[in-house]
């Protein structure tokens, strides 16, 4: 194994220094009330602060209360969501000094939905808790289900000003980094994705026209935030289904983005039709990753069932990434960077109060974990 491993060596994200390339991936938890962070976000915000990754990309967040996915959706539409989410973040900062994002999104027609463990499913707009959704077009995700409402231009200049609105609020917080949600069948992607946009307009038809929101939006937020705070777009670079979205499309997209200042794609896929098939699999994704970043030429984050050390180091040795993604992997095991320090030979950054915690056989794991002990 190398003295140095590629995992934890540094990492620029645009003007953001990290001090390795793990990124712990945005994962709902579907526990706020009313768009706010709580209790719960404190201590699952707070055990990953203290993984020792690089970066922490905050969970999905709504721009809009129609934008949720379901009622417990984190959200930074107003000022008491800003507010509960800018105490998180002062108790982090209190304790760890990892560097912090948020994806920025909006559910789309996917929205008006039931917490996973109470089945997923979507909750009709007459019906309680429910509302009525909003998409490029007219077209339910699923058989079944109630159809979007279709935006209008005066809908188009709402939800693009209310990502701009909800990354201010971000960087009010202290937030360091912005990624917009593009990826995994939600607004963005719908507007991509010929499966969910059937629009005759100027955001519709074509890929250029399709491409259109979606640009649009990121550029407004790139335009509205310093320069210190990079932004960057995750994406589905395939729908995984015949006729749909697919890995040329998206390479055209972060060719796009790329001119516009993005600083980097997180390469993900799915998520936008029930008919998709993928072919699960350790690593499934990092075909696809390795595409988009030798295609495109921006810095490229790969994710997707990469779970051991060896794997994700060899990654990124093999130029397939430039940094890795964990999200259910680390949920499993919060404390995955420590462990894939100890594995490969690095050191990584952990509060003092658990430097004892060292295994006999892994010592010098932890920075600075040799003063002071008794």
């Amino acid at each position: 194994m190398p003295a140095s491993p590629q995992l934890f060596t540094p990492w620029s994200l645009g003007p953001l220094a990290l001090p390795n390339r793990i990124v712990i991936a945005p994962m709902c938890q579907y526990s706020a009330v009313d768009g706010q962070a709580g209790d719960w976000h404190r201590m699952h915000l707070g055990g990953l602060a203290a993984s020792g990754a690089g970066l922490l990309i905050i969970e999905a967040t709504a721009v809009s209360p129609q934008g949720r996915i379901s009622t417990g959706d984190l959200g930074l539409y107003d000022d008491a969501c800003e507010a509960a989410l800018r105490r998180q973040v002062d108790a982090l900062r209190g304790y760890s000094s990892l560097p912090l994002a948020v994806q920025l999104g909006h559910a789309g027609r996917k929205g008006s939905s039931q917490r996973p463990w109470e089945g997923g499913r979507q909750i009709r707009s007459d019906a309680p808790g429910g509302w009525v959704a909003e998409a490029p077009s007219a077209t339910a995700h699923a058989d079944g289900e109630e159809p979007p409402q279709a935006l209008d231009a005066a809908g188009l200049d709402r939800v693009r000003e209310a990502f701009v609105q909800a990354a201010l609020r971000a960087v009010r917080c202290g937030i360091q980094g912005i990624e917009l949600h593009a990826a995994h069948g939600y607004l963005l992607h719908q507007f991509l994705s010929p499966l969910s946009n059937q629009r005759s307009d100027a955001y519709g038809g074509p890929l250029q026209n399709r491409l259109r929101f979606p640009l649009e939006v990121f550029e407004a937020v790139r335009a509205a935030l310093p320069p210190s705070v990079p932004v960057w777009v995750r994406v589905s670079a395939t729908d995984w289904v015949d006729g749909g979205w697919d890995l040329p499309s998206t390479i055209e997209f972060g060719r796009a983005l790329a001119a516009l200042g993005c600083a980097a794609l997180h390469v993900s896929s799915g998520g936008l039709s029930p008919r998709q098939q993928i072919p699960i699999g350790p690593g499934y994704q990092l075909g696809l990753a390795e595409a988009v970043r030798q295609a495109v030429g921006l810095p490229v984050i790969a994710v997707g069932l990469i779970t051991e050390p060896a794997q994700a180091e060899a990654a990124l040795n093999a130029g397939q990434a430039d940094a890795i993604a964990l999200g259910r992997a680390l949920l499993w095991n919060p404390r995955w960077p420590w462990h894939a320090a100890a594995a490969l030979g690095a050191s990584v950054d952990a509060p003092p109060a658990y430097w004892r915690s060292e295994p006999r056989g892994a010592k010098g794991v932890f920075t600075g974990s040799k003063v002071g002990q008794r």
